[in-house]
Order: structure tokens, then sequence, then C-alpha cells
């Protein structure tokens, strides 16, 4: 297990591309479970990307490649924002260093990935969201919970086929076989989606180690009765565990507290209305 930066109950971003100053909460925890002997999970938080990777269990090495990811998204930690290319190139460095891993055998190893960066979206304060695998980003947005990322996984593509109902999805033998992940001599392809940046919203990044443990009814729950980011994580790792914890649970609650943009100067109004005369 790698974790990359700590919690912070302020921390304010400063995106020259966007006129704009953002301010984050962020509260990272993670936790081996009650079931396995490792944990395989790895975790990064640091402004402007937060990530969580999810070793590939039963494979070989998952803590390593879990750690690769998130040590080549780090080097990006301390920039004003972030776009899919560095995110791309990253993952891909990442396959590299797996390679060369201690542990890894002609089979390979992988992880997936799930996070959020900042990035300037056609001027304006936004987030990136990728994900490979079945970690999850969800976002709380006005009480209203919604899971941003789909699931590369086996059960979500039966589900998507009307082959079966979220009901059964929950419980579904093949639970943990996924269709895409980072590694395995694959390359790495994530799916985008763009948030615009609110303050007030607050953003879930997790293992399968919590979703297969609590129902999103349970998550709203546990993200709106705690206020303060260091409670909810706490809260959520600990449900999981008393759910069973039968797998690594790792979590990031991650607030934004505020979004503050500079006023339109003279230069910029003329510019809008197409220049001087």
């Amino acid at each position: 297990m790698t974790q990359i930066g700590q919690s912070s109950t302020e921390f304010t971003v400063e995106m020259p591309a966007t006129r704009a100053t953002v301010t984050l909460a962020w509260a990272a925890l993670t936790d081996v479970g009650h079931r396995r002997e490792v944990n395989e999970d790895s975790v990064l938080v640091g402004a402007p990307i937060f990530a969580v990777a999810d070793g590939m269990g039963g494979h070989s090495a998952g803590d390593v490649a879990s750690a690769a990811v998130v040590t080549r998204l780090a080097e990006h930690v301390g920039k004003p924002g972030l776009d899919a290319q560095s995110i791309d190139a990253a993952l891909g460095q990442a396959v590299e260093d797996m390679k060369t891993g201690p542990g890894v055998t002609d089979q390979g190893t992988g992880t997936t990935v799930t996070g959020v960066a900042l990035a300037a979206v056609s001027g304006k304060p936004s987030w990136i969201v990728f994900n490979i695998g079945d970690s999850r980003v969800y976002q709380l947005n006005a009480g209203v919970l919604e899971q941003v990322t789909t699931d590369h996984s086996v059960v979500q593509e039966l589900f998507d086929a009307g082959r079966i109902t979220r009901e059964e999805a929950e419980v579904h033998p093949h639970g943990n076989i996924i269709t895409r992940a980072v590694g395995f001599h694959e390359p790495p392809i994530p799916d985008y989606r763009i948030l615009p940046l609110q303050a007030g919203m607050r953003i879930l990044v997790c293992s399968d180690g919590l979703s297969k443990e609590i129902t999103s009814y349970g998550i709203r729950h546990f993200l709106m009765s705690h206020p303060k980011v260091a409670d909810a994580a706490d809260a959520l790792v600990e449900a999981a565990l008393d759910n069973g914890g039968r797998d690594n649970v790792t979590v990031i609650v991650l607030d934004v507290l505020s979004v503050a943009e500079a006023p339109a100067t003279i230069d910029d109004l003329l510019n809008a209305s197409g220049g001087k005369n």
C-alpha cells in the first residue's frame, strides 16, 4: 500500500488559466479489511490530482501496480491544473514501471484507477474525472448523489444489456471480474468526464472495497451526515468494515469550499465585444 499526500482542512489553488481561486478540503483513509493479508490499494491526495488505485487481487504484485500508478500521477502535484493528455502519459509510464517491479511474473500485474483532477475547460475551473476498472467517483451536490464513473466490469456489461437488474448486480458472483485495467501488457485507456467546479460540491473517490459493502443510499447518508471530510471518511470506512470488510477499503472525501473567479477587466470586455474601435 502506498499513500502520497496528507489530509487537508483547507487548501487554496490558484488557476491562472481560469482566473479563479479554488479552496478545497480533503481526507484520505485506507484499511486492509478483514479478509486480506496485504493492502494492495494506493492513494494520492495533492492538488490538483486525487486518485485511488486498487491493485488486482489474486494477481502478482498488485500493490506494486497500484503504487506505480499513484507515483507517476503524483509527479503533477503542485501544478495549477491538468489535462487528459498528461493523465494518459502518466498511466503509460506507470505500465512501463510495472514491468520491472518486484514480484512481477510473465503474466504481468495490474490495477484499477480512478480520480479527479483540476482543469481549465473552456476557460472555466472544472474537474476531469477519469477511471479504468471498477473503482469509482461519486459526487454529492445539493443533496443529490450521483455515481460519476461507469464500472468496466462483466457485471456492468450484463446490466447495460438488460440481462440483470441493479439488485442482481450487487450480489452477482462475477462481481470481481473487470474488463479494463492498467497493466497486463495492455495500453491504459481511461474514460473521462468533465464536471463544472461548484462551491459546496463533495467528491468521493473510492475502491470497490467500499462500494461492494455499502449501497448508494448508505454512501449518501454518511456523506450527508458528516460535514467534516475526515469524519465522513472515517464513517464510510468503518461502515464498510462493519458490513464485512471483504476487501481493502480506500476512500477520499473531497470538498470544494469556494470558487472565486476574478472580475472581468476592461480588456476582457473589449475582447468579448470584438476589440477596440
